[in-house]
């Protein structure tokens, strides 16, 4: 577990400095239809990301947001790579991107590229890594800082939407909104940085999006569902990551219209 826990962290820690090598330089891009794209520095970042897992764990598999699932079919270890979440921040200049690795069903890290932060797990406690050394992740609501992730699509419209959410009167006479668009603010739920998290969407769990920002803040102790209230899990529609029951309970009312 504990080499599980340093391939992660060095994967993602190899992913982020390709990332900021490649910011601010004209990077190609590359088309993936609907408006999504990735850029050059997506498809190096996957690939030191790979290294470090191949030379760590060479029989396992590793999914990956750019080159698919690769290697051993028919390992039960399979690593969930997002090596850029937020390429259109990055594209235009903006800053706020993350690196995510995880290990299905066990250890993830999630490395900020720009602060130097890393937030890894080991499946059962959370730890802020930085400049050799871990300090705990505290959920807290004390910010009223809450992320609602704008980007389409929006499955679960009409009967949920996150602009609704937004317009609710109690969510603007207890929270204040943030849309930093990139799961970063899903890990900072589990850092304390944020009440809570919510967004549409389907199986985030398995996502190579959402699995490292869902498993630390599992192991941060924070609350999460579907937007619907049932656990997370291949039929669960979107999340809500809260950093405690109070506060999911009051977003959970706001989203089912009993506020």
């Amino acid at each position: 577990m504990t080499e599980d826990v340093e391939t992660a962290t060095a994967g993602a820690l190899a992913g982020a400095e390709v990332v900021r090598e490649g910011y601010g330089k004209a990077l190609a891009r590359i088309d993936k239809g609907a408006g999504d794209f990735a850029t050059a520095a997506d498809v190096a970042a996957e690939r030191a990301i790979l290294d470090v897992i191949r030379a760590a764990r060479p029989q396992d598999a590793v999914l990956g947001e750019e080159g698919g699932r690769q290697g051993a079919t028919d390992t039960g270890r399979l690593w969930l790579v997002d090596p850029l979440c937020g390429t259109l921040n990055y594209a235009v200049g903006n800053m706020l991107v993350a690196v995510n690795v995880a290990l299905r069903d066990g250890p993830a890290a999630v490395a900020d590229p720009f602060s130097g932060e890393v937030f890894r797990t080991d499946g059962k406690t959370a730890w802020l890594h930085q400049e050799g050394t871990d300090i705990p992740l505290r959920p807290t609501a004390a910010t009223a800082l809450v992320d609602v992730n704008l980007d389409p699509p929006f499955p679960s419209a009409p009967g949920f939407r996150a602009t609704d959410l937004l317009a609710h009167p109690v969510f603007i006479a207890r929270f204040r909104p943030r849309v930093v668009s990139t799961t970063l603010a899903l890990t900072w739920v589990a850092a304390g940085r944020r009440a809570a998290y919510v967004t549409d969407g389907t199986d985030l769990s398995t996502s190579v999006h959402f699995a490292a920002g869902i498993a630390l803040c599992r192991a941060a102790g924070c609350v999460l569902t579907g937007i619907d209230g049932a656990p997370l899990g291949p039929g669960t529609r979107g999340l809500v990551a809260a950093a405690d029951t109070d506060t999911h309970s009051l977003l959970m009312s706001m989203i089912r219209g009993e506020s």
